[in-house]
């Protein structure tokens, strides 16, 4: 039977309406693939060696050991942001006499062939291996540690499962597991309570005892046994269409009113971003990585290179730019073909999105002023950055938008969603990030620091003042790509 599902599952990606397509974003990730693949194999052979020069006067092994609960935690929420869950189309099966289980069991061992599950092995298994030749560890301990590790890291797999099913369609019961962890790991931290150092005192100890490394593995079996009953239990066509009773959205956002003729518009997208939960992630990240500057601005390495606090002020003051903006109009994309149906200006259209882009980059720039702490160099540095963003970046993501043509649906999940995605998406970040990051380099290293501000705010500020020549440029080139747009967002399949 499982022979049958991989033989089905193969004929549906090699039928589907997407196969074929975007070419270019497949052979990227196969690089990618690769180059993470010789990355891994290549610190598995080099961690061994690295450790013995930096701690000449300790064990390798329990080096290591001592580092792998905080390896195996930024797996699991390595795997959370990016891993996808295996899916199958159980609906026709409903009608044919397949047992349940049988579905269930492969659903579940397909996500065993992941490719974040071959990772592990290219930098456990060559460090297990130096530790057995050379080291004085034998073969049956070195084994058993082997294989608890690779146990530990399919129960990463089976734990992030359960946590995507339970948690993802709602973050808010998330909270105090999150919470939870980040007072054990400031505890850890404070040398209050070393949690690190008891979990390698365990490896080590299961190094010297190797049959102990069936504790793990029945963790394991009684992990998947777990998402075995939750699937199973879940295994009908109805089982999520009981909706919870909540209270419908009234917002009109009535105080738009007060813009005129871009009022309907504005209304429009601030709806479509309170009732939507992929659109409304793009607000909980801006809020998110309003710290991000907590990584440069401190750090006596960055002091030096303030190039990096260009990257920094850029993504501070735009990050909703860019993740609401990269996405227009396929944000649209269910009923775009109606808009361009009806009487409505194009310009006023796009001039609603800029304007909502623009008061999120003013915004995030006022909610970033407590980084004047760090210096009045700082702060002049991220409005100038504000500046620049709304007067450059913002026509240059709109221009993007009209190469979009594949349509994003609301309702779906906002992690490890790439539906909307194409070659553009992945291009225009590098104008947006790469020229301003260039032209501060070049002034500063020839000019002085406040020079390179000055030529980022004038750039913006002439963007700001040449707003209506260029909202009339992206208005012909919207109008001109109409039509591809609106057949590119009734194709369901991309």
């Amino acid at each position: 039977m499982f022979k049958k599902f991989a033989w089905l599952e193969w004929k549906s990606f090699l039928r589907s309406a997407s196969f074929g397509k975007s070419l270019g974003l497949k052979i990227l990730m196969a690089f990618l693939a690769l180059y993470f693949s010789a990355m891994f194999l290549l610190f598995g052979i080099s961690l061994f060696p690295l450790i013995h020069k930096f701690y000449p006067e300790q064990d390798p092994l329990k080096v290591a050991n001592s580092f792998v609960l905080a390896y195996f935690t930024f797996e699991l929420i390595f795997r959370f942001m990016l891993q996808t869950l295996p899916v199958m189309d159980i609906k026709p099966l409903m009608v044919l006499p397949v047992k349940k289980k049988k579905v269930v069991n492969f659903v579940l061992f397909k996500s065993l062939y992941s490719f974040y599950n071959f990772l592990p092995l290219l930098l456990i298994v060559p460090f297990g291996l130096f530790c057995m030749f050379k080291d004085d560890y034998s073969t049956a301990g070195m084994t058993g540690w082997i294989i608890a590790m690779y146990a530990i890291t399919l129960c990463m797999n089976f734990l992030n499962f359960i946590i995507k099913k339970r948690f993802t369609e709602n973050l808010k019961a998330l909270i105090p597991i999150v919470g939870a962890g980040v007072i054990i790991a400031l505890l850890d931290y404070l040398g209050i309570f070393d949690i690190t150092a008891y979990f390698g005192t365990l490896l080590d100890y299961l190094v010297l005892n190797p049959y102990l490394a069936i504790i793990p593995v029945l963790i394991l079996i009684a992990l998947f046994w777990w998402n075995f009953q939750n699937l199973r239990d879940k295994f009908y066509l109805d089982a999520d269409l009981k909706g919870k009773n909540k209270a419908a959205s009234t917002k009109e956002f009535g105080w738009t009113k007060r813009f005129g003729s871009l009022a309907p518009f504005l209304q429009q997208d601030l709806k479509l971003i309170w009732r939507n939960k992929r659109p409304k992630t793009t607000i909980y990240l801006s809020f998110i990585f309003l710290a991000y500057g907590l990584i440069f601005y401190p750090n006596d390495t960055y002091q030096e290179m303030p190039t990096f606090f260009v990257f920094a002020g850029i993504f501070i003051t735009g990050i909703f730019m860019i993740n609401f903006g990269q996405f227009v109009p396929s944000w649209d994309a269910s009923y775009y073909q109606m808009i361009m149906a009806q009487n409505i200006p194009m310009r006023q259209y796009l001039a609603s999105k800029m304007g909502l882009i623009t008061f999120s980059v003013l915004a995030l720039a006022i909610l970033s002023t407590p980084y004047v702490y760090f210096g009045w160099n700082i702060l002049f540095l991220n409005l100038a950055c504000a500046l620049y963003n709304m007067g450059v970046n913002i026509p240059i993501l709109l221009y993007a938008g009209s190469f979009n043509k594949k349509r994003i649906d609301l309702d779906k999940s906002p992690f490890m969603n790439y539906q909307g995605t194409g070659a553009s998406q992945w291009l225009v970040g590098l104008p947006l990030i790469l020229i301003p990051i260039f032209l501060f380099w070049i002034t500063n290293k020839y000019i002085n620091y406040e020079a390179a501000i000055v030529i980022l705010a004038v750039l913006g500020i002439i963007g700001l003042i040449l707003r209506p020549n260029l909202l009339s440029f992206l208005t012909q080139r919207y109008r001109s790509r109409k039509y591809v747009m609106i057949q590119g967002f009734k194709q369901k399949g991309d």
